[in-house]
C-alpha cells in the first residue's frame, strides 16, 4: 500500500490497485473526519464490491479525491423495525385506491441517480452524487447491482430512491421527492420488498433525524460488520414489485 501523503496523519492514500486497510483504522469520534478509511483508488464495480463487502463506502464532494469510510456508529434500518406513520399510511391507502400510485423498480435508474443528485435539500450545499460517483453506481446498475425503486403519480416520476444490492444486502444510497411524500412512499415500498423477501437490514450508512422517525437507529459498526458475511451469500432477489408486498406492512391493504 502507498506511503502517507504529507499533511494527512494516519490516512491512507490507495493506488488503483491497492486493497482496502482493515475498517478499525477509520479515524475515530475525536479526529476530523469520525469514520474516514482512506483516500484514493478506484470507483470501477471491483472496488465497489469490495467495499460494501466489508463495509466499506464512498463519500466526497466535487474537487475532493475519493474518500472511503466505514462510521461508528453505523446507521440502519432494520425493517421489522419501520415506522409506517399514520398518515404515510393514509396516503399511500389513497393513492392507491384511486390508482394514482404505481411503483417501478428499475424503469428510469438514470433519471432517479441524476433527480438524487440536483434536488435541493433543506440546510445542504451542493452534492456528494458527483459525476464520477453518478457513474459509478451507473455501472453497478448495469451490473445488475444497484436497482432504483420509484413513486409514480398519476403517470409521472414523483420520486424515489436507489440502492446497491449484493446478495441478501441492502445498502440504501440516496433518495428525492418532487412531490410531498413521494421519497417516503418509495422507501416503504423498499421496507415491503425486503420483508417479502426476507431481507431484514437496510443499511443507511449515516445517521439523520428523517431516518430515525422512520425507525433507523444507529449499530456499532462491529456488530454491523460481522452481519454481512451472514447475509452476502445468499440470493440476491429479483427486483420486480408486485403490489401484493404492501400487505408486508400494511396487512390491511386492497393490494390493487
Amino acid at each position: 500500500m502507498s506511503a502517507h501523503r504529507p499533511n494527512t496523519p494516519n490516512l491512507v492514500w490507495l493506488s488503483q490497485t491497492d486493497d482496502f486497510p482493515p475498517v478499525d483504522a477509520a479515524w475515530g469520534p475525536n479526529s476530523p473526519a469520525p469514520g474516514l478509511l482512506a483516500a484514493g483508488g478506484s470507483l470501477d464495480v471491483t472496488a465497489l464490491i469490495r467495499a460494501y463487502c466489508r463495509g466499506i463506502f464512498p463519500w466526497f464532494s466535487d474537487g475532493q479525491p475519493v474518500l472511503w469510510w466505514s462510521t461508528d456508529p453505523r446507521m440502519v434500518l432494520q425493517v421489522k423495525h419501520f415506522r409506517l406513520h399514520r398518515s404515510l399510511k393514509k396516503t399511500i391507502r389513497q393513492w392507491r385506491q384511486t390508482q394514482r400510485l404505481e411503483i417501478r423498480i428499475n424503469h428510469d435508474f438514470a433519471r432517479v441517480i441524476q433527480a438524487c443528485a440536483s434536488t435541493p435539500r433543506d440546510g445542504q450545499k451542493g452534492t456528494w452524487i458527483t459525476a464520477p460517483m453518478v457513474d459509478a453506481y451507473t455501472r453497478l446498475h448495469h451490473a445488475q447491482l444497484a436497482h432504483s425503486v420509484e413513486t409514480w403519480l398519476d403517470g409521472e416520476l414523483a420520486g424515489g430512491l436507489y440502492v446497491v444490492n449484493l446478495g441478501g444486502m441492502v445498502y440504501g444510497e440516496s433518495m428525492f421527492a418532487w412531490k410531498t411524500d413521494a421519497s417516503k412512499v418509495a422507501l416503504a415500498a423498499l421496507v415491503a420488498f425486503c420483508r417479502a423477501h426476507g431481507i431484514g437490514l437496510i443499511d443507511c450508512q449515516q445517521e439523520t433525524s428523517h431516518l430515525a422517525t422512520m425507525g433507523a437507529a444507529p449499530i456499532a459498526r462491529q456488530r454491523f460488520v460481522h452481519y454481512l458475511p451472514e447475509v452476502l451469500g445468499l440470493p440476491a432477489p429479483n427486483w420486480q414489485f408486485n403490489p401484493l408486498y404492501w400487505t408486508f406492512i400494511d396487512p390491511l391493504s386492497d393490494a390493487r
